[in-house]
């Protein structure tokens, strides 16, 4: 049976409320059952919540599904200048919802693209083992593990090496405009308000990790779903977080940058099955 055709659309029946971040209020949005395992799903740039929409009809007939606006974007409007969304400020944000989501059990975390930039904040923080259940890292590698990847990768060149970190920079080259003078005017031409607002992320963040990379480690187990057909993250950044993470999982799929929209259903089979294994491996599941 497929169960998603029996759910009413998941848009239609978001329960909402506000978190207080750090210094921003936040829509959060959720959907299932309040006694199934909770799931924070993290939307990245320029989307909102709404991005999961798709993805939640397939889990929330299993999962208990919280999604929210991060900061400045959607129904989470702040004024707050660049430096307020360096990713500490993104990723206690992110707490702030793993709290209000589940006091008394870790929570099982999503992130897509700069969502999964500020969740890898979060994860790799000391303890985050003991709020974080699990996270699931799409289309958004850690920032400080790519600095340090492609350090290395200059260090001690081979034509491998540069091949990899050159494949990477060319599919980053889109940064320099986004961070420009130029892309607010342009963005405001297409009339894509959250997209202009987003703009901060870029502008508060990048360049700091690779001028100062961090020694970033973490024990929370981690899945990497490596979406083969993305334009913007390739293998190298991916593998980058190797080496960082005590329990590392990644999967190839031959899918775009943005297939939590497109190929949901895809996207939520891997979900599902990390998170069940991880809850199984807890014995919270109690199946």
């Amino acid at each position: 049976m497929d169960v998603a055709a029996h759910m009413p659309p998941p848009a239609a029946q978001w329960r909402q409320r506000t978190v207080v971040g750090d210094g921003v209020e936040l829509a959060v949005h959720e959907v299932g059952d309040p006694t199934a395992p909770p799931v924070v799903l993290v939307h990245g740039y320029p989307d909102t919540h709404l991005l999961w929409t798709r993805l939640a009809r397939h889990l929330s007939h299993e999962l208990r599904i919280i999604a929210y606006d991060t900061r400045g974007q959607g129904l989470s409007p702040t004024r707050a200048p660049d430096p307020a969304f360096a990713l500490p400020h993104l990723a206690a944000d992110l707490m702030a919802v793993l709290d209000d989501a589940s006091s008394d059990r870790p929570v099982h975390v999503v992130g897509h693209d700069w969502g999964s930039v500020q969740a890898w904040e979060a994860v790799c923080e000391p303890g985050a083992e003991h709020r974080i259940a699990s996270f699931t890292s799409i289309s958004g590698p850690n920032l400080d593990h790519v600095a340090v990847w492609m350090r290395g990768m200059l260090q001690r060149p081979t034509p491998g090496r540069v091949a990899g970190v050159a494949s990477q920079v060319v599919s980053s080259s889109y940064v320099p405009l986004l961070v420009s003078p130029l892309a607010p005017p342009v963005l405001k031409i297409v009339g894509d308000h959250d997209a202009v607002s987003g703009l901060r992320y870029y502008r508060g963040n990048l360049g700091a990790a690779a001028r100062r990379p961090r020694e970033r480690r973490t024990s929370v187990p981690v899945l990497q779903l490596e979406l083969t057909r993305d334009l913007a993250i390739r293998h190298g950044a991916l593998a980058a977080s190797d080496e960082w993470c005590n329990d590392i999982r990644r999967v190839s799929l031959p899918v775009g940058h943005w297939a939590p929209r497109t190929h949901p259903q895809v996207v939520a089979r891997q979900v599902r099955r990390h998170v069940l294994d991880v809850e199984d491996r807890a014995g919270t599941t109690g199946r």
